[in-house]
């Protein structure tokens, strides 16, 4: 089994994100889902991770920002301690199997989805990039 690790634009995902993600997630044999605990991305994902939890034994894991203004406040099955933005997203990366990303935009600096989807590429981990159109690419 391996673990899942989720990273997101608190923006939010579009609706062709959000049926990638699901799609992914029924597809994969996986016994953790890990995600940041933000608004936007992280808690629609949260969402979806609980609707496919009714149907396969996983546990949610929150990595929580340090920070509450962008806080989602999930409820996880194991909540860790609260980290600053980016030690939050590296053990996200370190702790998990590979990661699915939905990022906003194309490439860009100044993104903590971009800035975690190169952490993963410069540790070798598979990367699942879900676009605005639900177009999957896969690193790696």
């Amino acid at each position: 089994m391996c673990k899942i690790g989720f990273t997101g634009t608190r923006n939010g995902m579009t609706i062709f994100q959000q049926k990638a993600l699901k799609n992914i997630l029924k597809r994969k044999e996986f016994e953790e889902f890990c995600h940041g605990d933000c608004i936007g991305s992280d808690a629609q994902a949260h969402t979806i991770a609980t609707e496919i939890k009714k149907t396969k034994n996983i546990k949610i894991i929150g990595h929580p920002p340090k920070y509450n203004k962008f806080r989602a406040f999930c409820k996880f099955d194991l909540e860790l301690k609260p980290v600053d933005y980016l030690s939050r997203n590296r053990n996200i990366v370190d702790e998990t199997d590979f990661l699915i990303a939905t990022p906003d935009t194309s490439e860009r600096l100044h993104s903590g989805t971009w800035s975690t989807i190169r952490y993963a590429r410069s540790k070798n981990k598979r990367i699942y990039i879900i676009h605005k159109s639900g177009r999957v690419t896969i690193d790696k």
